[in-house]
C-alpha cells in the first residue's frame, strides 16, 4: 500500500515519515513532528520506541490489537501518527 495523498487529497508521506502497514491500516510517523512524550508507547508497549534521537519509530505493532494501536495513535499530542486505511481515507488525526 503506498500513498503519497490521502482520498481527500491532504499529503501523506514525505522524507521524514516513517511508515508501516499493520493489517487494514497504514501507520505514518512523522519523525519531523515527534517530540518524544512517549504517549504511543504508554498506550500501546511494544508496538513504538524511542531512537537513539528521542524520536517514536516503530517497534513491533503487528502484534499489538487494532483498536489499542490505533488508541496509541490517537494518544500523540502532536498528532505526529496518522493512520489510513485500506482504502486510504484518513482514520487519524
Amino acid at each position: 500500500m503506498a500513498f503519497d495523498t490521502d482520498l481527500a487529497g491532504s499529503p501523506v508521506g514525505g522524507a521524514s515519515e516513517e511508515r508501516r502497514s499493520v493489517g487494514d491500516l497504514l501507520i505514518c510517523i512523522d519523525r519531523a513532528i515527534c517530540v518524544g512524550f512517549e504517549d504511543c508507547i504508554t498506550a500501546a508497549p511494544g508496538a513504538f520506541r524511542l531512537d537513539a534521537e528521542g524520536i517514536a519509530t516503530f517497534s513491533e505493532p503487528e502484534g499489538i490489537e487494532r483498536d489499542r494501536l490505533l488508541a496509541a495513535c490517537a494518544a500523540c499530542p502532536v498528532d505526529a501518527l496518522s493512520v489510513l486505511d485500506a482504502a486510504g481515507r484518513r482514520i487519524l488525526p
